[in-house]
């Protein structure tokens, strides 16, 4: 069962490396992986509680924007069990 989802997404690979690192530094989360979009997008994902997920997210995209463009940021708290379904391969 999914506790809470986090996503950050950047037109920076850097910048969704020192993202994730920082959410992973902030809070007890665990990151999922990453999708490389095309045109230099990158997602981000992470899963954990959701206090810790909010927090982590809220730190990630502190560092994100400061490296590169954030163009979304959000959190699903306690989402569907079928949300697994569509998340990439990784999940």
């Amino acid at each position: 069962m999914l506790q809470s989802l986090g996503f950050i997404e950047t037109r920076s690979l850097t910048a969704a490396i020192e993202a994730s690192d920082a959410m992973t530094k902030a809070a007890d989360v665990r990151l999922i992986g990453t999708v490389k979009i095309g045109s230099g997008l990158v997602n981000v994902v992470i899963e954990g509680e959701v206090s810790a997920v909010e927090a982590a997210v809220k730190a990630g995209e502190t560092v994100a924007r400061e490296l590169g463009e954030v163009y979304a940021v959000h959190v699903i708290p306690r989402p569907h069990q079928d949300i697994a379904k569509i998340l990439p391969s990784f999940y």
